[in-house]
């Protein structure tokens, strides 16, 4: 199963939602320009990789006629979004993803169908490329997808230890055809404490093929209860230590080779737009949009607020996905902007980042809402908090402009401004 697409389109969609849901909820994410769908139509994959969080045995899965009839679903939600407290109807930006779809013998089709309907979708493709050849990179560029998403977690030897023998050859050959067919390519990157250190390759490999972006984010183990359980292959959860660390390489990789002369369209942007990354890469706080402006929707139709956050929320085929936006009680609980950890509240940051990353700290105490586990800024990692504040990266957030002002230190276990 292949990562989270990447957060531009989140960004798009990230306004707040007030608690209440309804109208008034729908028109406030509507305002902030859409929806994201991430629409899983397959849990077959030709693959078994170390940090999947896929269940062992695939579910049931949708036939064509099926499929459409989701897609069907989709619009009426779009209708009834658009229509509330907004004139214009709403677009939406489908991730077709598994599994792995190309692994569907209709893929093709029902891209060609999304084709027909970009008035109301825009869509891009999730897959581990080890399918792509020549003549489905041909055809995608006739599709035109917004892109496509190829997963590359590390160099040859460590990519092949987490995705099977012979993988990582495949992926960079799908990668190189996608690119010389000019469709817009990008790298995911699924950090853990096996692979972290060899972000800065993975980002060069972007650079010598020329994708538009590479991009991670942090594994997520299988969450208490899940059918997925952890095994001997299963890998390590990044500390906050190893988090600040692999955030740094992050934004060394990306200021290292920058092309300051070269137009930005044309240079690889290692982006880092994910839960916490702000924090060392600077930008505006990136806040989770699950349950807001970004759902999932399973092979059988069935609803969560994400793929990482396994929680069913209803299925599409059976209610209204209108109706599951505006009445399930989890997505009105995410959507609720004043609803911070206790451990946030005295972070300066804690209205915009509101928690970090809610996947993650699901999967690790059963409650979306608990920290971060990889913030060092609340909780045990005082001395890193210490580190982090010394480092010349403060003055760089956006949202903190007199960031240099209102420096703030632990003091006596809590947060203190220091004016």
């Amino acid at each position: 199963m292949e990562g989270e697409a990447d957060a531009e389109e989140e960004a798009a969609a990230g306004g707040a939602v007030d608690e209440a849901g309804g109208a008034q909820s729908v028109a406030a994410a509507n305002a902030s320009g859409g929806i994201l769908i991430q629409w899983h139509i397959t849990e077959r994959c030709n693959l078994r990789c170390a940090h999947c969080y896929q269940d062992a045995s695939p579910g049931e899965e949708l036939d064509y006629a099926g499929l459409l009839a989701v897609l069907g679903r989709f619009k009426e939600f779009l209708s009834a979004f658009g229509g509330r407290g907004n004139p214009r109807r709403s677009r939406a930006h489908l991730s077709v993803t598994g599994g792995e779809p190309f692994i569907r013998p209709d893929f093709m089709d029902l891209l060609q169908v999304l084709g027909e309907n970009r008035r109301f979708f825009s869509f891009a493709i999730l897959t581990n490329g080890s399918l792509i050849d020549r003549a489905r990179a041909s055809r995608l560029k006739e599709l035109k997808p917004s892109f496509v998403q190829v997963s590359l977690d590390g160099g040859r030897s460590t990519h092949d230890s987490l995705r099977g023998p012979g993988s990582f050859d495949k992926t960079v050959s799908a990668i190189r055809l996608l690119v010389e067919k000019n469709i817009r390519t990008f790298i995911s990157f699924t950090a853990h404490g096996d692979n972290y250190l060899e972000f800065p390759v993975v980002a060069d490999i972007g650079r010598r093929l020329k994708v538009a972006r590479v991009w991670a984010d942090r594994f997520v183990p299988p969450a208490a209860g899940s059918a997925r359980k952890s095994d001997d292959r299963t890998p390590t959860l990044l500390s906050p230590r190893e988090t600040f660390d692999f955030f740094s390489l992050m934004h060394e990789a990306g200021n290292s080779k920058t092309r300051r002369w070269l137009p930005r369209r044309k240079q690889t942007e290692i982006a880092m737009h994910r839960g916490l990354q702000f924090l060392v890469g600077g930008g505006t706080p990136y806040r989770c949009t699950a349950g807001q402006s970004l759902l999932a929707v399973l092979p059988n139709g069935d609803v969560y607020p994400c793929r990482r956050m396994p929680v069913k929320v209803g299925n599409v085929l059976q209610s209204p996905l209108m109706e599951i936006y505006a009445e399930s009680a989890l997505l009105r609980a995410l959507r609720d902007r004043d609803r911070v950890c206790e451990e946030c509240r005295g972070c300066f940051f804690a209205n915009d980042c509101r928690g970090g990353s809610k996947c993650l700290s699901y999967a690790l105490t059963g409650d979306p809402f608990a920290l971060d586990p990889g913030c060092w800024l609340s909780g045990s990692a005082k001395d890193l908090a210490r580190e982090w504040m010394k480092g010349p990266l403060l003055s760089k957030h956006s949202c903190c402009a007199t960031a240099s002002q209102r420096l703030r230190v632990f003091c006596n276990g809590g947060w203190k401004w220091r004016i």
